[in-house]
């Protein structure tokens, strides 16, 4: 995350923290909002790690986690140790790691993605050819922004979010293939285009009915 004025970083959970943005070094809270220092026994709060990196890669395939970072942090105050992990109060990030852009060539820095929440702007890591005209923020200058100690950089074992597609709802998803073509296509589109006017005349002679009362 980047602040609105582009002057700080962040980090967002990826479950039950998604709503609060962290700093480098910073303390956890309560998703909860329960009155107690994470991490508790009786409660899910705290940071999370696992103690091999190739846990984290592997937990980056799934869906839901591509379009996250890894982090090597320093632990600091109390934690509680797990089999695969720890969860704890405090860290320090000395690391930020991004995945290669979405077309699959290495992330030479991050850019806006168009999301996110109050006062803060979400990111994505992209190579230099798909950041255009856009403002490519280099990591080297986005390290800076962490402070005294923070590196960041482009770890391309780490699997690339999926690429953006841009599709047709599904009962106007038409293949030109088996549309025949441009030619085939076009007058399938103009048939649906005349349906959904049909419909749009309908309806509005049925409103017309409903409030005017010298209607037939």
């Amino acid at each position: 995350m980047l602040s609105a004025d582009g002057a700080r970083l962040g980090f967002r959970g990826v479950s039950l923290g998604g709503d609060i943005v962290y700093g480098p070094l910073d303390a956890a809270r309560c998703g909860y909002e329960r009155r107690h220092r994470p991490p508790s026994r009786w409660c899910a709060c705290g940071f999370y790690c696992l103690h091999e990196a190739s846990a984290a890669i592997e937990l980056g395939c799934a869906t839901e986690y591509r379009d996250t970072v890894l982090l090597e942090v320093a632990i600091l105050g109390a934690y509680l140790r797990h089999e695969r992990g720890m969860r704890f109060e405090r860290q320090r990030v000395r690391r930020i790691l991004w995945p290669r852009c979405a077309c699959g060539r290495p992330s030479e820095g991050v850019l806006d993605t168009g999301e996110g929440i109050l006062g803060w702007r979400a990111l994505t890591g992209s190579c230099a050819i798909c950041a255009g005209h856009r403002t490519l923020l280099r990591f080297d200058a986005y390290a800076r922004l962490g402070g005294s100690g923070v590196t960041a950089a482009c770890d391309e074992r780490l699997a690339p979010p999926a690429p953006i597609r841009a599709s047709l709802p599904p009962d106007l998803s038409l293949s030109l293939d088996k549309a025949g073509g441009p030619d085939g296509l076009v007058p399938q589109l103009a048939a649906e285009a005349a349906l959904l006017q049909a419909r749009l005349d309908w309806f509005q002679l049925q409103l017309g009915r409903l409030t005017d009362p010298t209607e037939p």
